[in-house]
C-alpha cells in the first residue's frame, strides 16, 4: 500500500510542531510559535518538503470544530446572554472601526473603495483557536474576561457569516458578473442585497431554533443512551460524530459557520451531567487538530513578502496588534470594565486568522482584491499569531493594580448585607480570581472543589475545621461559597496564588485536582515553602501515584485503589466466618495515614509521624 498526501501532511505536521514546539517550549516561548514555524517549514516558500495545503486546511477545519465544541460544553446559554450587553455593541463597534481603518490602508495603496472595505473586514475578526488558546493557557475561559471575550468572538463570527453571504452578490452589483455559487438561491430569484441578508438571518434563527427546540432533546438523549451501554468507544464516537454532525449540517442546511455550529452543539450538551466527560474525550483529538491549524496557517506565509512591501506590512500590523487593541480598550473602558478587562481583551483580539483567510480567498476569487491585499491578510495573520503571547505579557505587565483592586468586592461581600449590591454594576471582579492573601493560621487547604473536593470539603466543614479553597471554576465556586468555605479565587499552579493561600502556616494540604501534571506543581511548590506540611493528593494510575509523590505528596490516594478496599471490607462484613483473615490485604501499607483522612481536624498529634518521611522523598 502506497501512502498518499493525507499520511504525508499529518505525519510531516505533527512531526515538525512536536520539533518545533519543543524547541519554543525550550526556550521559553510558547509553543504555538513553533507550530507555526513547522508550517512555514512545510510550505511552498521554503525548500524541502512541501504538504499540500488543501488537505491541511481541512484537517485544521477539523480542529477548529472540535475546539469550539469544548468551549461550547463549558459555556452555557446564560453566560453568552450574561455578557451579550458588552459583547454585541463591542463587536460590532470594533468591526466598525477596523474595517474602516483598513479602508484608510486600501485606499493609501491605490485601491477601490470595496477593496478596501474587504479588506478591514479581514482584517477586524480574531482567531478562533488563537484566542481559545490563549485563555485556556492562562485558565481565563470561565472567567468573566473569557465569556467576554468568547461572546465577542461569536458574535464577530455572525458578522463574517454574514460577509460572506453578502459578498458574491455586492461583487454582482459593482462588477456586473453573475458570481453564483455562494448565494444560489439570491441569483436564481434575484433577491438582492436586501433579501440575502434576511434569508441570511432567517437560516440563522432557523439553525438557532432547531438547536433550541429539537438539538435540545436530542443531543443529550442519544449521549446518554450511549452513555448506558457501558461502552467507552461508543460513547466517545457519538461525542465526535455530535460535534462533526453538527457542525456540518449548520453549515451545508443553514449556511452558518463550522465553528458556529459545533459552539452550539457544546452548549447545548453543557446542560447534561455528561459535559464533563464528553469533554474529557475530545481533549486529545482536539488537541491534535488545533496543532495542525498552526501548521496550515504556517505553510500559507510566503516570508518574501517582507522585503517586497515592508510599509504596506507594517501599516497592516499596525492596524491588528494596535488599531483593533486600542479599540477593544476604549470600548470596555466606556462600558465601565476593570483596566485588567480591558486589556485582556485588547491581547485576545490583537490577532486575526480563520476567518480573514477565507474571506482573503473569496475576495480575491471575486476579482474584489488586489493579490497584495491576500498576500497582507496572510502574513499580518502570521505575524500578529506570532506576536500575540508577547501581546498578552505586555497586557499582564500594564495591569499591575488587577491584584490591589480585587479585596474591595471582597471585603464588602464580608462585612454584611448592605455591601452585597455594590459589585453588582460590575460583575467582572466575582468570578475573577481574587488573590488579596488570607489570614488564616493552622487552617486547611483544599485544592479543587469539584466532586471529590466538594465532598472532603463539606465533611471538614462539619467538624468545623478552618477551612481555605482554591478555585476557578465558577460553578464550583459557587458551591464552595454555599458551603461557607474561605475562598481563594484562582489557580493554584500559581505561585502568587498558592502563597495567598498561606500554605506556611497551613497544618494540611489536599490536591483534590484530578489534573496530575498541574497537581504535581501545586505540590512542588507547596514542598518548597513549607517542608513539614502534610500534603494529600489524589491519582487515577501507579503512574500518577510515583509523579505526585516524587513531587512532595505526603500520601496520594489512587481512587480505584480505595473501591477495591470498601469491596473488599463489604465482602469480609458478608462472609461472617472468617473476617480476620482477608482483614490483613484490606489495610494494607499506611492504615493510620488513610484513618487520619477521615477526621483530619486534629492535625498536630499525626503530622509529626508523617512529614519525617516525607523530607527525604521531597530531597
Amino acid at each position: 500500500m502506497h501512502h498518499g498526501p493525507l499520511i504525508a501532511i499529518i505525519v510531516a505536521g505533527l512531526g515538525l510542531a512536536f520539533v518545533f514546539g519543543a524547541l519554543a517550549q525550550k526556550l521559553r516561548i510558547s509553543p504555538l510559535v513553533g507550530y507555526l514555524l513547522a508550517g512555514v517549514a512545510a510550505g511552498p516558500f521554503t525548500p524541502g518538503f512541501v504538504g499540500d495545503q488543501n488537505l491541511a486546511n481541512e484537517l485544521a477545519e477539523i480542529g477548529v470544530i472540535l475546539l469550539m465544541f469544548g468551549v461550547g460544553l463549558h459555556f452555557s446559554l446564560k453566560d453568552l446572554l450574561s455578557v451579550r450587553a458588552i459583547a454585541v455593541p463591542g463587536a460590532i463597534v470594533q468591526i466598525g472601526i477596523a474595517t474602516l481603518l483598513g479602508l484608510g490602508l486600501g485606499r493609501l495603496l491605490g485601491w477601490s473603495w470595496f477593496s478596501g472595505v474587504v479588506f478591514g473586514l479581514a482584517l477586524s475578526t480574531a482567531s478562533t483557536v488563537v484566542l481559545l488558546r490563549s485563555l485556556q493557557e492562562r485558565r481565563l475561559v470561565q472567567t468573566e474576561r473569557g465569556r467576554i471575550a468568547v461572546g465577542w468572538l461569536i458574535v464577530e463570527d455572525i458578522a463574517m457569516v454574514l460577509a460572506l453571504v453578502l459578498l458574491p452578490v455586492l461583487a454582482e452589483i459593482i462588477n456586473g458578473t453573475p458570481s453564483g455559487g455562494s448565494a444560489p438561491l439570491a441569483t436564481r430569484f434575484d433577491l438582492g442585497v436586501w433579501g440575502v441578508l434576511g434569508l441570511t438571518f432567517a437560516k440563522l434563527i432557523g439553525f438557532l431554533a432547531f438547536m433550541l427546540l429539537i438539538g435540545r432533546r436530542v443531543i443529550p438523549w442519544v449521549l446518554h443512551w450511549v452513555a448506558h451501554t457501558g461502552s467507552r468507544e461508543l460513547f466517545r464516537l457519538a461525542v465526535l460524530a455530535v460535534a462533526l454532525g453538527v457542525a456540518y449540517a449548520a453549515a451545508t442546511l443553514f449556511g452558518v459557520s463550522f465553528a458556529l455550529g459545533a459552539f452550539f452543539a457544546g452548549m447545548i450538551l453543557s446542560e447534561s451531567p455528561l459535559s464533563q466527560r464528553a469533554a474529557e474525550e475530545t481533549l486529545p483529538l482536539r488537541d491534535a487538530f488545533a496543532v495542525l491549524f498552526f501548521v496550515s496557517v504556517g505553510m500559507l506565509f510566503d516570508p518574501g513578502i517582507l522585503l517586497r512591501a515592508p510599509g504596506p506590512l507594517i501599516g497592516t500590523l499596525a492596524i491588528i496588534l494596535i488599531g483593533k487593541s486600542v479599540a477593544a480598550w476604549l470600548i470596555m473602558r466606556a462600558f465601565g470594565r476593570s483596566q485588567t478587562a480591558a486589556l485582556t481583551i485588547s491581547a485576545s483580539l490583537a490577532q486575526i486568522g480563520e476567518f480573514s483567510f477565507i474571506l482573503a480567498g473569496l475576495g480575491t476569487a471575486l476579482g474584489i482584491l488586489p493579490a497584495q491585499g491576500r498576500d497582507l491578510i496572510l502574513a499580518g495573520a502570521i505575524l500578529s499569531i506570532l506576536l500575540n503571547p508577547v501581546i498578552f505579557a505586555l497586557a499582564e505587565r500594564l495591569a499591575p493594580e488587577a491584584p490591589a483592586a480585587k479585596p474591595k468586592p471582597a471585603a464588602a461581600s464580608e462585612a454584611g448585607e448592605p455591601e452585597a449590591a455594590a459589585p453588582e454594576p460590575q460583575p467582572e471582579p466575582t468570578p475573577e480570581r481574587d488573590i488579596t492573601p488570607t489570614s488564616l493560621a493552622d487552617h486547611i487547604v483544599v485544592v479543587g472543589y469539584g466532586r471529590v473536593g466538594s465532598l472532603l470539603g463539606a465533611g471538614l466543614l462539619s467538624q468545623g475545621a478552618k477551612l481555605l479553597v482554591i478555585e476557578d471554576n465558577p460553578d464550583a465556586v459557587e458551591t464552595a461559597k454555599r458551603d461557607g468555605a474561605e475562598l481563594l479565587v484562582g489557580n493554584a499552579a500559581d505561585p502568587e496564588v498558592l502563597s495567598a493561600a498561606a500554605v506556611g502556616r497551613a497544618v494540611r494540604l489536599f490536591v483534590a485536582i484530578p489534573g496530575s501534571f498541574e497537581a504535581g506543581q501545586v505540590c512542588e511548590q507547596a514542598r518548597a515553602e513549607n517542608p513539614a506540611l502534610p500534603i494529600v493528593a489524589r491519582a487515577h494510575s501507579d503512574a500518577e501515584v510515583a509523579h505526585l509523590t516524587k513531587c512532595g505528596a505526603t500520601l496520594t490516594i489512587m481512587g480505584e485503589a480505595e473501591i477495591a478496599r470498601a469491596m473488599l471490607s463489604l465482602c469480609q462484613n458478608l462472609s461472617g466466618t472468617a473476617p480476620v483473615e482477608p482483614a490483613a490485604p484490606a489495610k494494607p501499607a499506611k492504615p493510620e495515614s488513610i484513618a487520619e483522612l477521615s477526621a483530619p481536624r486534629p492535625p498536630a498529634a499525626k503530622p509529626a509521624e508523617d512529614p519525617p518521611a516525607d523530607p527525604p522523598a521531597a530531597a
